[in-house]
């Protein structure tokens, strides 16, 4: 089995600690900033959907700045996110390079992105469920928790699924220019040495995590239905 490994991945059987390294990288990338973002990213939604015109709790100047602030960062492309935020990174975390340097543009890049998720699911909530819960009396704390947040859970759990898969996406990226990862490990093996079978078992990687976050998603939107 062995000997087959070496014949099929010559490249990566003499680096299997350099892969399995990566691969954490690249784990460690994707929680961490996932977690950050989901917290800020449900806030920013519920903000912008009770702020709205049409929100509980109406106020035209939090929702302009979160509306507009939004856009600008969606509208920016991830690869030049990290660039432009490379001094504010090296203030904020003393490095811009590395796992520990590419969290902060994996939030800023990630956050406005399941900002818009959360919206979506949240304006999905019947109208009538709010104004029922209004005429009984309740805040609004209790409304976004008891109806918004409650009968959005399966559109929400969707969001993070759909967030987490674009997430590992970034984290790719981010190897670009250094950010550690399969993405990194992949440039400077099998793009800079020209080792197919490093891309190839990378995208292997990829393309199993992206099955597991998919699997994992599918099976918490059919319990959040039931």
């Amino acid at each position: 089995m062995h000997d087959f490994l070496h014949i099929l991945l010559p490249n990566i059987s003499a680096k299997p600690n350099e892969l399995i390294e990566a691969t954490l990288q690249t784990l460690n990338m994707m929680i961490l900033s996932g977690a950050i973002s989901l917290i800020f990213g449900i806030i920013f939604g519920v903000m912008i959907v009770v702020t709205s015109p049409k929100g509980i709790l109406k106020n035209a100047f939090i929702y302009n700045i979160l509306d507009k602030l939004i856009n600008v960062f969606r509208s920016i492309p991830f690869v030049i996110l990290l660039a432009a935020l490379i001094p504010f990174t090296r203030m904020v975390v003393g490095t811009a390079i590395g796992t520990k340097g590419a969290i902060l543009p994996l939030v800023f890049g990630t956050v406005p992105f399941f900002t818009r998720q959360i919206e979506s699911a949240l304006y999905e909530v019947d109208t009538g469920l709010i104004e029922a819960a209004q005429s009984m009396g309740s805040s609004p704390v209790e409304i976004i928790f008891r109806v918004y947040l409650r009968e959005s859970l399966p559109g929400i759990i969707r969001g993070i699924q759909i967030t987490f898969i674009s997430l590992l996406g970034l984290t790719a990226m981010a190897g670009a220019i250094g950010g550690g990862g399969l993405g990194d490990f992949a440039i400077r093996y099998g793009h800079q040495r020209n080792q197919t079978d490093v891309t190839y078992a990378t995208v292997i990687i990829i393309l199993i995590m992206v099955s597991l976050i998919q699997g994992i998603g599918n099976r918490a939107i059919k319990k959040s239905t039931h």
